[in-house]
């Protein structure tokens, strides 16, 4: 049997759509027929649980059955003591994971924007690390330094060279490998100069410090309108007079893409079962 992949959406930096991207491969895993467990581990912001508890108002409120993950929140834990606060924190999150797994084909989970206990716990326990990533030099600067001339990369940021950590001490604890993948987020649909220098400096990083890059969501309005009935694109139906518009074909195919990217074998297992 497939050990239960542990989907992590996370980085250091706010505003780079982490949760947006965490609810997209939920709602792209749900409609491939998979079973989700989703953790929210960004206790302030519940952004993740929120859109969740709108899509099961909405699904009462429109008669329909809108697939839903087993929703779990962590919030970190109260002891004084640092060290002691830390592995409370571990321990609650594998704890979590398992009970989850017994019940789920995929676990995806929403870190906060910050280096967080529960946020390194998630990292190390991870089968995939996702970490979004708007596309200009502003928030390449979370995985390297750049230099202002040549547009070259320089160092690995500290969050870098974390999950790097991570996924060495992954492999000599459980002999295996983290997937790390990174989503060029908010796309502009025609390419700067801009775009050609992040693309080719993401594309050097990545051979350099081996994570895999993936197109993710573009700066589109449905995204944002859907969210307060927690629906997604993958959810809307086509009317009998009027269709899709060209608008929301192409989000579709921008969350399949990025489901896609995941590499799941347990995903390829349940669309030839379908």
């Amino acid at each position: 049997m497939l050990p239960v992949p542990v989907i992590v959406v996370g980085n250091e930096k706010g505003g780079s759509g982490k949760t947006t991207v965490a609810i997209h491969l939920v709602a792209g895993l749900l409609s491939a027929g998979m079973r989700v467990g989703a953790v929210d581990l960004d206790h302030r912001q519940r952004s993740f649980s929120h859109f969740f508890a709108n899509r099961a108002q909405w699904a009462e409120r429109a008669g329909r059955a809108f697939p839903l993950p087993k929703l779990v929140s962590i919030s970190p834990s109260d002891h004084e003591a640092r060290s002691l606060a830390e592995v409370e924190d571990a321990r609650r999150l594998v704890s979590a994971i398992g009970e989850l797994s017994a019940e789920s084909d995929a676990i995806v989970i929403d870190c906060p924007g910050a280096d967080t206990a529960l946020g390194r716990a998630a990292h190390a326990n991870a089968s995939v690390i996702v970490t979004p990533l708007n596309d200009s030099f502003v928030d390449f600067d979370l995985l390297a330094g750049v230099d202002p001339e040549t547009y070259e990369a320089k160092a690995p940021s500290i969050y870098a060279e974390f999950v790097w950590e991570s996924r060495k001490r992954h492999m000599i604890e459980k002999r295996k490998t983290i997937d790390w993948l990174v989503v060029r987020n908010r796309m502009s649909s025609t390419e700067t100069r801009n775009q050609r220098r992040v693309s080719e400096a993401l594309t050097k990083l990545s051979q350099r410090i081996g994570f895999r890059l993936a197109p993710g969501l573009s700066e589109r309005v449905i995204y944002r309108e859907l969210f307060p009935k927690g629906l997604t694109v993958l959810d809307l139906i086509e009317g009998k007079t009027r269709g899709l518009t060209m608008s929301q074909v192409a989000a579709r195919a921008e969350v399949r893409g990025l489901v896609a990217a995941l590499r799941l074998a347990r995903l390829s297992k349940v669309a030839a079962a379908g």
